[in-house]
């Protein structure tokens, strides 16, 4: 067995995940691969909850506003250039610590990529019509229908998953999540998975805190600087898209406020069903001390 060890820090927005990798990261005296698909991107910042200044400095991180919106980049570039990464800095250290709550991203760097159908270009074509003419709605109760499984834990407001997860089931005839977890590659190195979790209303004051921290930083300045690429997919992120309907004087700022607080929520519950999954986590709450988990994964 590899003494080589990336340990992955898991759990829903808003947890406490970032103070206790920086920490760790410190104990370890390692690096930081972020796997948050949303901090990838240089243009947002407050609305990410990109790490701080301060933090960033304390500790080298990887895989943080690295990219435009303008940019593609997918779970699978994603993938290889992590593992590059990893492996690079395993030649000088025994671990690595990777924080994130993109559950895709992170099974990607852990365990591979799972392999789906190709798709023909004209059924991609027709699912992508169905949803120019039908809208985002539409869109998710096909999948409900198709894959109540896995609607139950993407984001349904993501219409890429959406339109990814129906047209693997078209073509295949088998849901979307029939697919999954099935790779095995073969990594060099061993993976452990500390996965936080706290109370549900505790996690939810934490969260509405956090929102309301991030308006007082500027969020709606950073949003409405983006209005022109709302259209894009990273702009679907919750923070951001609640506040657009806001700009074009269709809902009041404390409408769009509570819009954002709510699909948090719902993001941070869909994260917790994602991470049911897992065998073998390490599950602590966040108020667990660093050395406390340091000498856990030490003994592990």
């Amino acid at each position: 067995m590899s003494n080589k060890t990336l340990i992955y820090i898991a759990g829903p927005t808003g947890i406490g995940k970032t103070k206790l990798s920086i920490d760790l990261a410190k104990r370890f005296e390692t690096e930081i691969i972020s796997c948050d698909s949303r901090q990838f991107y240089k243009e947002m910042q407050i609305g990410t909850a990109v790490p701080s200044e301060s933090e960033l400095n304390e500790v080298k991180h990887h895989f943080i506003q690295h990219k435009s919106i303008q940019n593609t980049y997918t779970v699978g570039d994603f993938e290889k250039d992590a593992i590059k990464k990893i492996e690079n800095i395993l030649k000088t250290k025994n671990t690595i610590i990777m924080v994130g709550g993109s559950g895709m991203y992170a099974d990607a760097v852990m365990f591979g990529l799972d392999k789906f159908p190709k798709v023909p270009p004209k059924v991609r074509d027709q699912i992508n019509l169905f949803y120019q003419s039908h809208g985002l709605k539409s869109l998710q109760q096909l999948l409900l229908k198709k894959d109540p499984k896995y609607y139950s834990r993407v984001d349904i407001n993501n219409p890429m998953r959406l339109l990814r997860a129906i047209e693997i089931s078209i073509v295949s005839n088998k849901p979307y999540s029939s697919f999954l977890g099935k790779r095995i590659t073969k990594r060099n190195f061993v993976s452990k998975m500390i996965v936080l979790n706290c109370p549900r209303t505790l996690l939810y004051d934490k969260i509405s805190k956090r929102v309301d921290s991030m308006l007082l930083s500027g969020l709606e300045v950073e949003a409405k600087k983006l209005l022109e690429y709302r259209d894009l997919s990273p702009l679907k992120t919750v923070g951001y898209k609640e506040l657009f309907p806001y700009f074009d004087g269709n809902i009041s700022l404390e409408k769009a406020v509570s819009e954002i607080k709510k699909n948090t929520r719902r993001y941070a519950k869909r994260q917790i069903t994602w991470l049911k999954r897992y065998d073998n986590t390490i599950s602590l709450q966040p108020t667990t001390t660093s050395e406390k988990v340091y000498r856990l994964l030490r003994c592990n």
